[in-house]
């Protein structure tokens, strides 16, 4: 589904040049449920954008599903990240003057997708993370939880093949963050969804099928 090839990133200030990644290959299968570990400052989270096509390399290639995206312009790329890859942040995202339903239609809003079929979608999203009873609730309503599930909604409402999620139960407590494991392994074990998952929590980690770790800009082996 997501391959990297030697791919490195150089972030450059007035006066420091910074290597976030050292040539990192890696190869992420259809359906599989990842999580990418490390020390603060490794490069976990530029792995993650050039991932989700929000960066892109220095050097080195990106393929998803096979096709190489190094070299498509800045238009395809957003087409491409809008129709196949959802993001969960662990900030949550959401916007305070909009409503939980109207949070999680923004994705197809860039979609030639009606209002009616928009509200229809975002409703079956809601469902899905354990959310009808919210729809017309606004996130300062929420708690923590609840609204890292409005953002998961958010995330797979366009029915992405990839979700990509940065650190999605740093702010919850273990209960919570429990009951998100549970939906993103729900999302990958019966919608085949390929997840990609940043986080400091060996216990949750430990709950993905595969555990790459990072240090430097680098995969430990």
């Amino acid at each position: 589904m997501i391959e990297l090839k030697d791919t490195c990133k150089t972030y450059q200030t007035k006066n420091i040049e910074t290597l976030a990644l050292r040539g990192i290959s890696l190869q992420i299968e259809k359906s599989e449920f990842v999580s990418i570990m490390g020390p603060s400052g490794c490069g976990k989270s530029t792995l993650l954008h050039i991932m989700g096509l929000l960066a892109r390399p220095g050097e080195g290639a990106v393929y998803l599903e096979g096709e190489k995206i190094n070299s498509y312009r800045d238009k395809d790329v957003a087409r491409l990240r809008n129709q196949k890859i959802g993001f969960v942040f662990q900030s949550y995202n959401l916007i305070p003057d909009l409503n939980v339903i109207d949070n999680v239609e923004i994705p197809l809003l860039y979609r030639s997708v009606s209002g009616k079929e928009r509200r229809k979608l975002a409703a079956e999203a809601l469902e899905k993370v354990g959310l009808s009873a919210r729809l017309r609730h606004f996130p300062t309503e929420l708690s923590g939880g609840q609204q890292q599930r409005v953002a998961i909604a958010r995330a797979i409402v366009g029915r992405p093949k990839i979700l990509l999620a940065d650190e999605p139960t740093g702010n919850l407590d273990s209960k919570m963050g429990d009951e998100i494991m549970d939906i993103l392994e729900d999302l990958q074990q019966l919608e085949n969804t390929t997840v990609v998952m940043v986080t400091h929590d060996e216990e949750k980690a430990r709950r993905c099928q595969r555990i790459v770790r990072m240090f430097d800009g680098q995969l430990v082996h």
